[in-house]
């Protein structure tokens, strides 16, 4: 299975803030009160007023992001980041193969990173990713790691994510529907314990 992100991931009030008046502005729910933006080229058009550039070569440490962060784009991004942390993630995964890659501004500038992974062999809290979602404030919990603790597996694509936020899903949505089946086919009425996380996020 592939997994694929590109998003804006931030305090919820704080992005609702700064997107309220966008038309290609979509909000995907997360754990902890946070929210995530899916970024597409209609909405790079409506912040910037161009359509975005999109790297030729594979990115790597050098060039960490598949999306070119314009000058524009990172200068509003920052601006957002006065209000409180603003995070853009980055993975791409096919066949156990992939990469990920984040970057934090707060207070108007950049606080950490760029910083790209394509090995992930370092332990899960110093993936970049993680690293990212921790300096935003997302605290631990029963899931395996921030990653999982938000809910960022619960969608595999842009496309999964934009659905999401359309439909006003929850970020139990999925922890939801499994335990309406788990009941149901056992016929008991006491919650059964919550599932784990699906998979290594990190090799989908």
């Amino acid at each position: 299975m592939s997994y694929q992100l590109s998003a804006v991931v931030a305090d919820v009030d704080l992005l609702r803030e700064q997107t309220a008046e966008l038309d290609h502005a979509v909000l995907g729910a997360l754990r902890q009160d946070f929210a995530l933006l899916p970024v597409t080229p209609q909405l790079v058009q409506e912040l910037t007023g161009a359509l975005p550039d999109f790297a030729v070569e594979e990115p790597s440490a050098e060039q960490p992001f598949q999306l070119v962060l314009s000058p524009l784009l990172a200068e509003l991004l920052a601006g957002w980041s006065r209000r409180g942390p603003v995070a853009y993630l980055e993975a791409e995964f096919a066949g156990g193969l992939g990469h990920q890659a984040s970057v934090v501004w707060l207070g108007g500038e950049v606080s950490w990173g760029p910083h790209f992974d394509d090995a992930l062999d370092r332990p899960r809290e110093q993936w970049p990713i993680n690293e990212a979602l921790a300096r935003l404030g997302a605290e631990p919990g029963p899931w395996i790691d921030p990653f999982a603790e938000l809910g960022l597996h619960l969608e595999r694509d842009t496309a999964g994510w934009l659905a999401h936020g359309r439909r006003g899903l929850s970020a139990d949505y999925w922890d939801e529907l499994a335990e309406e089946w788990e009941l149901r086919q056992s016929g008991r009425h006491q919650q059964p314990d919550r599932p784990g996380p699906v998979g290594d996020w990190g090799i989908p």
